[in-house]
């Protein structure tokens, strides 16, 4: 059996660097609010960071001057010796608080061969969402001339048992530890210690051992399924020009990602909410009951869905399904007959309620999608619609630490 799990060479910042400067929150993340990413800038100051290897899409506008920069920083710190090796060949056990308590992951590289965010895949790793295909390029921009990765993908693994990373918990004093420190701007506490040798082989007879329970469906991406499509486009590219040989194993075909298990009590489903720019909310929810009665589900009353808008006008529905497969083909419809009208997809209701407050604009709050019934929904459906879900605040996602060598 294959199950789709390698160790790499993790690499991390040399111990003059301080990580509560280096390790900044996916990029992803914030993506209305720039003046978070500014205070993001403040913190890290002068000093080395991992915000000067990303591109943030708060500044995908400026992709043009920020790529080239983020390319000559990777290669300035890999020759100056800002990033070393950390871990040979081994995976990061990782402790992470968050605001819903403390979450343990493992980062580890996955095949990419393994992968694909097509809706349909049979392979080991899948998506859980629909993919949005065009915001896939530019980050398959950035990675194209990178010469390291930093991921900010978070795998999901079904392990109810607990006895993949679980296991390791109890074993940290044994353990080479890397980091201990806190995280910018509200991100929590964050520890680390390298799982090499003997506990690396351990791990991967756990995940060999759930792969024979798993019905063919063993990783589910949780975050970052954007960032893994770009890796998966630039090994499709790569791999076309190399020998049979070449291919099994050029650093490219892999992806460093944080393996978390759908069983962790902190890992906690947060709805992604909707905001719509540049509408006349009562036309559109007008247009949007005439949909849902089209489809047999005009449901009013309930609190599966609220729409509301800076008017102090509010809509309420409830659905014998999760609202976002209606909700999401609607805004996709409406979107396309009204292109001065645009979207974006909000990780909280304060932020959301902040940009409902100007004017033309209108918020869409779903409710949590079941986290229980998520694998299984994978296996019969394929993917839920883009943006169901979020794991965590978004102070609570995956940032930028370690990094791996792709070149």
């Amino acid at each position: 059996m294959y199950n789709a799990l390698h160790t790499a060479e993790i690499l991390l910042p040399n111990r003059n660097v301080d990580l509560s400067k280096w390790a900044v929150v996916a990029c992803d993340q914030f993506t209305a609010q720039p003046e978070y990413w500014e205070r993001a800038r403040a913190v890290a100051g002068g000093a080395p960071s991992a915000l000067n290897l990303v591109l943030p899409e708060v500044w995908l506008g400026e992709s043009e001057r920020r790529i080239p920069a983020i390319r000559e920083a990777m290669h300035r710190y890999l020759s100056d010796g800002t990033l070393v090796s950390a871990v040979k060949d081994g995976f990061v056990l990782v402790q992470r608080q968050t605001s819903a308590g403390v979450r343990p992951g493992l980062v580890a590289a996955l095949d990419l061969d393994e992968y694909d965010y097509e809706t349909g895949n049979p392979g080991l790793i899948r998506a859980t969402e629909g993919t949005v295909l065009e915001r896939v390029p530019p980050r398959a921009k950035v990675r194209a001339g990178a010469s390291v990765e930093l991921p900010h993908v978070m795998m999901l693994i079904d392990d109810p048992g607990m006895t993949v990373i679980e296991p390791l918990l109890d074993s940290t004093d044994a353990l080479r530890q890397l980091y201990d420190f806190d995280l910018m701007l509200s991100g929590g506490h964050i520890r680390g210690w390298a799982v090499e040798g003997a506990d690396a082989a351990k791990v991967s007879e756990a995940v060999d051992a759930l792969l024979e329970k798993s019905d063919g469906l063993l990783y589910a991406v949780g975050d970052g399924n954007h960032s893994l499509a770009a890796a998966k486009r630039c090994w499709k590219e790569i791999s076309a020009s190399l020998t049979p040989e070449e291919r099994k194993s050029h650093p490219a075909r892999f992806a460093l990602v944080e393996l978390v298990n759908l069983a962790c009590p902190a890992l906690v489903f947060e709805p992604i909410h909707r905001a719509l720019f540049g509408v006349q909310p009562e036309a559109l929810m007008a247009e949007y009951r005439a949909y849902l009665a089209e489809n047999g589900a005009d449901e009013g009353g309930g609190d599966d869905l609220i729409a509301f808008d800076g008017a102090g006008n509010e809509w309420r529905f409830k659905s014998t399904e999760h609202p976002l497969r209606l909700l999401q083909a609607f805004l996709d419809g409406y979107l396309a007959r009204h292109p001065e009208a645009s979207i974006d997809y909000i990780h909280g209701e304060d932020a959301l309620r902040a940009l409902v407050s100007r004017p033309d604009t209108l918020g869409f709050m779903p409710r949590a999608f079941d986290k229980s019934g998520l694998f299984d929904f994978i296996r019969r459906f394929g993917v839920l619609p883009r943006k169901t879900f979020s794991m965590g605040e978004a102070t609570d996602k995956r940032y930028y630490l370690e990094a791996r060598k792709i070149v």
